[in-house]
């Protein structure tokens, strides 16, 4: 029997040196262990960000308040040496107060375009269903397009853009769901959970002993070299066919009003490929996949009716149930 490389990478063409797949490892490795030191028990959700970052995508993270969303933003904005920037979202707002708006220089006669807040490498859009419909387009133009629309005239963002996106789950009155379209943008959704224990105990540690750590910040001209190593990760043709056969298998569970579409395989495809590139390979495994399968399905499966009334207030549960008997009713490559 062969190596793992062999059987699921093997000699291909566009081979990533491995003193690049190591460099790649590492720098993940120091960002998680730093931003874990400064926001306890984050170092899981790091990871999603990187393969967020990497494959080009965004993430949704919701969860009660007081849970470090912001900061958690925040720090991995400062750990790569990125400009962030944080939209609190209202329902009062327009398209404008995200995006930016068109004002008259007397001093040139002439209209100008004033930048907003989404013009940023890392957005926190807080709360974001919270604004109306018509906010929450402005933004998802900005995620999709890397760009954004004022007056006739294309306004391109900096490059990387990262939106990440977060919302209450027990406050429903006075918001407005998100969309399908706009939660189809949004790579994985991520359910933050109260800390452990001793995770609430090294929380209020770390506020008494002043235990610095430092990480060496990315920038985008070293992150765009990242990214551009993504696509020469190897997928085999049995690679292929698990992802696509476990996309399929969402759509056939009873509970399952729609499943999962073409554009989610296309997605899942890339950040399985991000995903061995920061665990140091340049080829897929089935690993990657079912790493990643729950945050990246769980918001693109629409129940039916019954399965909504059975599940009660427990519907994540039962999503996380069809995604994982889909997974493991599919036979992953060998």
């Amino acid at each position: 029997m062969g190596s793992s490389a062999d059987r699921y990478g093997g000699v291909h063409p566009m081979s990533i040196p491995k003193a690049d797949l190591e460099k790649v490892r590492k720098t993940v490795i120091s960002v998680q262990r730093y931003i874990g030191s400064r926001v306890i028990g984050s170092e899981r959700i790091v990871r999603f960000m990187f393969v967020g970052l990497f494959s080009d995508n965004h993430m949704l993270l919701e969860g009660f308040p007081g849970l470090a969303k912001t900061m958690l933003a925040k720090e991995f904005a400062g750990a790569l040496g990125l400009d962030f920037k944080r939209i609190q979202f209202t329902p009062d707002m327009l398209p404008s107060d995200v995006t930016g708006s068109l004002i008259f220089n007397l001093e040139t006669r002439k209209m100008e375009f004033r930048k907003g807040p989404v013009f940023c490498n890392i957005l926190l859009a807080d709360e974001l269903n919270r604004t109306p419909p018509k906010v929450q387009s402005a933004l998802l133009e900005a995620m999709e397009e890397k760009q954004v629309s004022q007056g006739g005239e294309t306004e391109l963002l900096p490059l990387p853009f990262f939106a990440v996106a977060t919302q209450n789950p027990i406050e429903q009155e006075g918001t407005f769901p998100l969309a399908e379209a706009l939660l189809d943008r949004f790579l994985f959704r991520y359910f933050m959970r109260y800390p452990t224990r001793d995770q609430e105990l090294d929380i209020l540690r770390s506020q008494v002993v002043d235990e610095e750590m430092e990480t060496k910040p990315l920038g985008p001209d070293e992150i765009k070299r990242i990214k551009d190593q993504v696509p020469k990760v190897f997928v085999s043709e049995d690679m292929i066919s698990y992802i696509v056969d476990i996309i399929r298998k969402t759509r056939d569970n009873k509970k399952i009003y729609i499943g999962a579409s073409p554009r989610t395989a296309a997605k899942y495809l890339r950040a399985v490929r991000a995903n061995a590139l920061i665990n140091g390979r340049d080829y897929v495994i089935p690993e990657d996949a079912k790493f990643m399968s729950s945050e990246l399905l769980n918001h693109r499966l629409i129940l039916n009716s019954e399965a909504i009334i059975e599940a009660g207030s427990d519907l994540p549960s039962t999503v996380n149930g069809i995604i994982d008997e889909a997974v493991s009713s599919v036979r992953a490559p060998q």
